[in-house]
């Protein structure tokens, strides 16, 4: 797995459901990581920055990890260069919630190829960029500004039959943009499971 670290979360201010906009500053958090070390949004500075909401037992996210979709879209885009953050906002005793031990398992387990597994179980930095579903996704320039907002894709159904016949946002987002095109769509509807939040 690529430079996993796995991190709980902690963001001053208030926990209430705000939203990531696309043309504004992405919401700011602070992290402490199981090395002890602490990590913010801005140490990513002058790197682009993907954040995919993710729920282990969603049917939605088993569409892309069973189909190996989303690790290759994290080894595609990793390898040139850009920060990929999986944040799991499910709250202690819900669906989809893994402690830092079960988190590095199912990390191994489907092969993730992710910068970094986030663990959020208080659900503030969801609430921050109001992830609404898993997978949510977010696309952030060097600049710190959000440019994409929505689902991975345009078939909401949870079969990974059909991702070979979807137009992948995610990817159509970040080749456009890297390449300093405009972004056909910087915001889309997200589909999947609700984001288990604890409240």
């Amino acid at each position: 797995m690529k430079a996993l670290v796995f991190l709980s979360l902690f963001v001053a201010g208030s926990i209430a459901m705000a939203e990531a906009v696309p043309g504004k500053p992405a919401p700011a958090f602070e992290t402490s990581a199981a090395d002890g070390k602490t990590h913010k949004l801005s140490e990513y500075a002058g790197k682009w920055v993907v954040m995919e909401w993710y729920n282990k037992d969603c049917p939605y996210v088993k569409k892309h990890y069973g189909s190996n979709n989303m690790q290759e879209l994290q080894k595609t885009y990793t390898g040139k260069g850009v920060v990929w953050l999986s944040v799991n906002s499910s709250a202690k005793g819900k669906e989809g919630y893994t402690d830092a031990a079960e988190a590095v398992k199912v990390a191994k387990d489907t092969k993730s190829n992710a910068t970094a597994v986030l663990l959020d179980p208080t659900g503030v930095v969801g609430k921050a960029y109001g992830a609404k579903t898993t997978p949510h996704m977010f696309i952030i320039d060097p600049k710190g500004t959000v440019v994409y907002a929505g689902a991975i894709d345009d078939n909401n159904s949870s079969d990974p039959g059909v991702i070979v016949k979807s137009k992948n946002y995610v990817s159509t987002t970040l080749d456009a943009a890297m390449a300093g095109k405009k972004v056909e769509m910087a915001a889309t509807k997200p589909y999947g499971c609700g984001t288990k939040y604890a409240n």
